[in-house]
């Protein structure tokens, strides 16, 4: 344990929070925002807005302790909640941070995660049933996979290596996306005549915010100022610039045209897929990360929608899932490459790829079947589709009696 604070970290540390915060508000309520039709924007805004705000009362309350407070394999105790334990000057152990800070930088994390699910279901689903499903989802699924990889669980005894969240936040919200998509089925005119993007100039600028918000999601990671904390920024922004070119590329040669909103979802891609891997590996592997991520989540857009004909709207499980995946991965094999860190110690590269292959299907079984309990639960409490006239006049109106635009 550090034997003071350490004011450099700690400056670092919470500029770092305010940047993964400003990646659900705004950033994430704009990029979505943009996506669906102008008659639902303000129930995307609604949606994160409330996430992030309920998220950080119930993480106080008992969300931290059961994520990083001491228990058993699978679950953090009790000891941390309302952090009624934890003094003023208490330091997180191997660092130089107060806790309190730390525990605002892990708070950034667990807002943005269930606020990410919100892509699945837009357009369609009653307010309260967002309000409850994300809370559950908070406490049952999050909370206790942090502690898995991050709060001295099994996948963290194992040497799991995720550095920023593959696991614990792209992994779960992707495949809880697609379950509770899938359950609640697809908006009115799915496949053939879903309207395009209101507004792909709100996207861009969404997704640029997301892009600088992810310097803190990333090299905040480090819990430190240090040579990790920079590897991690410099990787982290050679996926994104990677995956947005490829993104590009690919549409260009399938369509003769590249649009605004591929690209940034290029770049939305890239980052989720390097989020794992960032503190771990060098530049060489960044580029490579990057151009499996345009590549990978590209054509997993096209089988989620087009194959298995499930309307995961906003895309969550083909760029958050599948690249925080790919990316849990494929920093088995990468991290050894010049910049890297190698793998965890006592692992060789191929025992350390069954240990991010284990976390990555175990996660996603368990995130899968969780959702669809949770799901079921919300939906006999407070019902969770909105009826066919609501969603024709627009979840703005009928839900929150507002207009985002006076047209």
């Amino acid at each position: 344990m550090a034997a003071s604070i350490n004011s450099g970290d700690t400056a670092w540390i919470l500029t770092s929070t305010a940047l993964v915060l400003f990646m659900t508000i705004p950033a994430l309520a704009l990029f979505y925002g943009g996506l669906v039709r102008a008659k639902n924007i303000l129930s995307v805004l609604m949606h994160c807005t409330a996430i992030a705000a309920m998220v950080s009362v119930l993480w106080l309350i008992v969300g931290y302790s059961i994520a990083f407070a001491p228990g058993t394999a699978l679950f953090g105790g009790l000891s941390k909640a309302f952090l009624l334990s934890v003094d003023r000057a208490a330091i997180w152990p191997d660092t130089g941070l107060p806790e309190t800070v730390f525990f605002m930088f892990q708070m950034t994390f667990a807002i943005i995660t269930p606020a990410l699910i919100v892509g699945a279901y837009v357009e369609r689903i009653r307010f309260p049933a967002v309000l409850l499903f994300s809370a559950l989802w908070l406490l049952v699924v999050y909370a206790p996979v942090t502690h898995w990889v991050w709060g001295g669980g099994w996948l963290f005894a194992l040497g799991a290596m995720d550095f920023a969240g593959g696991i614990v936040v792209h992994v779960t919200a992707g495949v809880s996306a697609l379950v509770i998509a899938k359950m609640l089925g697809p908006r009115d005119g799915f496949p053939d005549h879903v309207h395009p993007p209101h507004a792909p100039w709100m996207v861009m600028i969404g997704a640029a915010m997301l892009w600088v918000g992810w310097f803190g999601f990333n090299a905040g990671s480090a819990l430190a100022a240090g040579t990790d904390a920079g590897m991690a920024m410099l990787v982290t922004h050679i996926s994104a610039a990677t995956a947005t070119l490829v993104w590009m590329g690919i549409e260009w040669k399938k369509y003769g045209r590249s649009s605004l909103v591929g690209a940034v979802t290029g770049t939305i891609a890239g980052l989720a897929t390097i989020t794992p891997a960032s503190g771990y590996v060098g530049p060489l592997a960044a580029l490579i990360i990057g151009t499996a991520a345009g590549f990978i989540c590209f054509q997993m857009v096209e089988v989620v929608k087009n194959r298995w004909k499930i309307d995961d709207s906003l895309d969550v499980l083909a760029v958050h899932g599948v690249g925080g995946a790919l990316g849990t991965l494929l920093v088995a094999l990468l991290a050894g490459l010049p910049g890297g860190t190698g793998v965890s110690e006592d692992n060789t590269m191929m025992t350390q790829f069954g240990v991010q292959l284990l976390g990555v299907v175990v996660t996603a079984i368990f995130s899968g079947a969780a959702t669809w309990a949770l799901v079921k639960v919300t939906k006999a409490l407070v019902g969770l589709r909105v009826s066919r006239e609501e969603e024709i006049e627009g979840l703005d109106y009928t839900s929150h009696g507002e207009t985002g635009y006076n047209l």
